[in-house]
């Protein structure tokens, strides 16, 4: 009994140090360094320009002739997207190529920027995550019998 009395005073000044949380290590993600290395994106930049040209070549005659019930003349059988969206703009390959190199800036800044903002984005995370947990230990037992 007088190492209970002794150990209780003892016990109630250590709870508040046990009950704190070490504190964390800084989140240290990143982005892959492949994903923020220019040449990458370069990379990325020319696989869009040759994937926008390969689109680009799909014949679309036949299925516009089959949408509006009729045969596909031999012209429609050749028109391609290249052909239809040239009707409203004679420049719009050259514009598209241009688009996407003009975006290569924007997606190199994107990757810089996210890079800077992922330990941000994760430590949120990890709070929402703690407060779902807590939200969910308080969550009522669906078993419980009801009164």
């Amino acid at each position: 009994m007088r190492k209970l009395l002794i150990l209780l005073p003892a016990l109630m000044f250590a709870t508040p140090a046990i009950a704190q949380q070490a504190p964390s290590a800084p989140n240290t993600i990143q982005l892959p360094p492949q994903l923020t290395d220019p040449a990458t994106i370069n990379r990325v930049t020319r696989g869009m320009q040759a994937m926008s040209k390969a689109l680009l070549d799909i014949r679309v005659g036949e299925l516009q002739a089959a949408v509006e019930g009729r045969e596909a003349t031999p012209a429609e059988r050749r028109m391609t997207v290249r052909d239809v969206a040239r009707r409203d703009d004679p420049n719009f390959e050259r514009n598209l190529q241009r688009q996407i190199a003009q975006a290569q800036p924007m997606m190199q800044q994107a990757a810089r920027t996210l890079n800077e903002a992922l330990p941000a984005m994760m430590d949120g995370l990890q709070q929402a995550s703690r407060a779902i947990e807590r939200a969910a230990a308080n969550m009522p037992d669906p078993t419980y019998p009801k009164r």
